[in-house]
């Protein structure tokens, strides 16, 4: 293998990045102290009153996602080809759940997460980073030359 086969692209590393960062946060949705109000954690919907960091409404739902999307991280990180399409179509979930928790009733049944305006507005966020992050990485992949992969190049 030539050294430009072997080295991580740059969409591996954010993959990677962004997986260990919702691990982390699904992981400290559970941890006392960490979540506000944890004896109010409730399993899923708008009556669970935890929030991580005294700041997001959480519930065991809320963290389980956090903690799937970072496993889902985690593996996508393992092929270059698969940590672009987390970061792109992640960062789109991430974007449609802006519009979703902007769009509904918070005292509603369809608040099943829970989501609050800083959830809605960190979502926008993270979404917004997750794309950038994939056209970026593609981008500095495509400078170096790794992207497409060397084998899909015709050479």
């Amino acid at each position: 293998m030539t050294e430009v086969e072997t080295r991580r692209s740059t969409a591996r590393g954010a993959a990677l990045l962004f997986g260990i960062a919702f691990l982390l946060v699904g992981v400290l949705g559970f941890v006392p102290g960490i979540t506000a109000d944890y004896d109010a954690l409730k399993f899923a919907g708008h009556e669970s009153g935890a929030q991580l960091f005294g700041v997001f409404t959480v519930s065991v739902l809320h963290n389980l996602v956090h903690v799937l999307f970072g496993v889902l991280g985690v593996l996508a990180a393992r092929a270059n080809g698969s940590s672009r399409a987390f970061l792109m179509i992640g960062g789109g979930i991430y974007v449609l759940l802006w519009v979703f928790g902007l769009a509904m009733d918070r005292d509603s049944a369809a608040n099943f997460l829970p989501l609050d305006n800083a959830d809605d507005w960190l979502h926008l966020g993270l979404g917004l980073a997750m794309i950038a992050a994939g056209i970026a990485t593609a981008a500095a992949d495509r400078a170096r030359g790794q992207y497409p992969e060397p084998e899909k190049q015709g050479r």
